[in-house]
């Protein structure tokens, strides 16, 4: 096969041969051959964008997430006796916020046609206003009011922040990025259960649970300020690169797909869009990642009141609830790190959705407390990783700028769903062991490790059928190189990740 190879075998990204031209369709990305990047320049600027970009993104991320779940901690801390309602009305607290953050899940195609700093700036602030407003609702209407507008808000920002990633970093670096953002989420977890212990051990002139919205709420207005003067809107116009590494970046751009970053964003394709919708590829991972949102939104709302029903007060369950979180923070990252270098994703989904299987098992099947408590640690071991994952695994197989976002859009809408099950699978009437929730969730997280094999088997398939395409077009004697544009978009050379 010449200096081609596909996905099948992990290999090194195929536009980094820089002591020569390795890969046949590098040499076509625009008919010169003159695309070859000084590894060690390449390296800083991959480095610069990580200090810069990644940081932002992801603290960002984590308030979004503590503003969203601290309601299950408020509800400890006494929100729903203070204010007069019970069990139905809490569950309809998390029922509402699911249902505009569905509806508003095609804002994630919004990073390609807003500029970046604009968007997060306007998404940051309404949310914050929203969070922190909760602490002055006197009734359930206003704290149901006040969830709807930080939905709309957080659906703008936190499902398309992977899409925003793959304009800057390629196929294989996206898996690690994926994952340290998306581990802000148990992250934020573990910071809820430890800043809701203090401040609801505490004695203050309000509400316990008002204090813990407002002292949440409010960082997310500084941070609106913050993702407007140093979110960047492309690589190559980043005002922290030099005008030397800025170059780098356009080239890295166009390794990627053809074209310059700044022009790839301001418009979609909607020709591409529709495309992508006919692909079994682009509707795979939405069911995968219903599967994955039964569980993943459950767990972090009711696990305070899951270890107080293990015989816990109410003041250490919160802080048991750290623990976990930390695990599954780390793992997101590790996991992320090893599906990049070995390019296996779909494998490391299959294992990770077992792991969160066994753990909720666990959680259905046994009274004893310390094994209940294991099968906490599995649970959130499993279930955020498995996400991490399954994002970046979307975009590394869709061909271009505007499939990827129509896959992320689409994977969004569909598996946003499963939040609607989650959120209502865990009423108080099933305490203390939950058995009918725990096993909903452990049945899906086994049917999401089913259906990571059937995609993964799909893609192996397919990239067989790009290989045999590629070597016909050689063998007729054509010159497919020129007209392959960017490693990442479909054509000669392209290779699904598995």
């Amino acid at each position: 096969m010449g200096g081609f190879k596909s996905d099948l075998e992990p290999t090194q990204d195929r536009y980094e041969g820089v002591d020569g031209l390795s890969d046949e369709k590098q040499q076509g990305v625009n008919g010169n051959g003159d695309l070859r990047i000084d590894p060690a320049l390449e390296k800083r600027v991959r480095r610069k964008i990580d200090y810069h970009l990644v940081p932002l993104v992801m603290g960002l991320y984590l308030i979004s997430f503590l503003d969203r779940s601290n309601i299950g901690n408020a509800e400890t801390a006494g929100m729903s006796k203070d204010l007069g309602f019970d069990d139905e009305h809490y569950q309809w607290l998390l029922t509402i916020f699911y249902i505009p953050y569905i509806v508003f899940e095609w804002a994630a195609l919004m990073w390609k046609v807003v500029p970046p700093h604009i968007w997060a700036c306007c998404c940051v602030l309404v949310w914050a206003l929203a969070s922190t407003l909760q602490a002055a609702a006197y009734n359930w209407s206003g704290l149901m009011a006040c969830r709807f507008f930080l939905a709309v808000a957080e659906a703008g920002y936190g499902p398309g922040v992977p899409y925003l990633l793959s304009f800057f970093y390629k196929r294989h670096e996206l898996g690690l990025r994926c994952g340290i953002f998306l581990s802000a989420a148990p992250l934020a977890t573990t910071f809820a259960g430890a800043l809701a212990y203090g401040i609801t051990s505490g004695h203050p002139a309000i509400a316990n649970w008002r204090l813990l919205f407002i002292v949440e709420g409010i960082p997310s207005v500084i941070l609106a300020v913050l993702a407007f003067l140093y979110m960047p809107d492309s690589a190559d116009t980043a005002k922290f690169l030099t005008e030397k590494e800025r170059e780098v970046a356009k080239t890295r751009a166009i390794q990627q797909t053809g074209s310059e970053g700044a022009s790839r964003l301001g418009h979609v394709n909607f020709k591409d869009v529709l495309l992508s919708l006919k692909d079994i590829k682009t509707w795979l991972p939405p069911l995968m990642y219903f599967s994955c949102n039964v569980s993943f939104s459950s767990l972090p709302v009711f696990l305070p009141t899951i270890l107080q029903n293990m015989g816990f007060t109410a003041i250490n369950a919160q802080g048991l609830s750290a623990p976990p979180y930390f695990l599954s923070f780390f793992m997101c990252i590790l996991t992320t790190w090893i599906s990049d270098k070995t390019r296996q994703r779909g494998l490391m989904i299959i294992g990770l959705s077992i792991v969160a299987g066994v753990g909720y098992v666990l959680l259905a099947t046994c009274e004893s407390v310390g094994v209940r408590y294991f099968g906490v640690f599995l649970a959130a071991a499993g279930v955020f990783p498995a996400i991490s994952n399954l994002l970046p695994w979307t975009m590394n197989n869709q061909g271009s700028d505007s499939k990827r976002g129509a896959g992320i859009a689409l994977l969004n809408i569909i598996g946003q769903c499963g939040p609607l099950l989650g959120t209502r699978v865990f009423p108080a009437t099933d305490a203390p062991f939950y058995v009918k929730g725990m096993g909903i969730c452990a049945g899906f997280m086994f049917f999401n490790a089913l259906l990571a094999l059937a995609l993964r088997t799909y893609l192996a398939w397919e990239n067989k059928k790009f290989e045999k395409n590629d070597e016909a077009a050689r063998q007729a004697g054509t010159d497919p190189i020129a007209g392959a544009i960017g490693l990442e978009n479909d054509g000669y050379g392209f290779r699904n990740f598995l």
